[in-house]
């Protein structure tokens, strides 16, 4: 899947495949609009793809201190770009690893 894809089937009100890694989950729900799920599915999240989006999400509502916790947890540099780009990126490298892994799948 594209991120393109990705982000129409977010936009046709699709419900979220259960299927998807959590952070792609969380990161459905936050262009959803429901940053408290989002942030349901992250926080107890050991992995470093979880904890990235835990950062922006932080970066989200203005929490710095603790988006910068979650950035250094999750081995990415803090994002100095819009939020709108931040997500574009994060849900970009996260399909991108998706894709791989099917692919070595088949």
């Amino acid at each position: 899947m594209t991120p393109v894809e990705f982000k129409q089937l977010i936009e046709k009100g699709s419900k979220c495949p259960e299927s998807l890694p959590k952070a792609l989950q969380a990161l459905w729900y936050d262009n959803k609009g429901d940053w408290n799920t989002a942030h349901e599915i992250v926080q107890d999240a050991s992995d470093t793809d979880s904890a990235w989006v835990h950062a922006y999400l932080h970066r989200k509502e203005s929490d710095l201190t603790n988006a910068r916790y979650w950035y250094r947890r999750s081995e990415q540099p803090e994002s100095k770009v819009g939020l709108d780009q931040e997500w574009e990126q994060i849900a970009s490298s996260l399909l991108s690893k998706v894709n791989q892994a099917w692919m070595q799948m088949n």
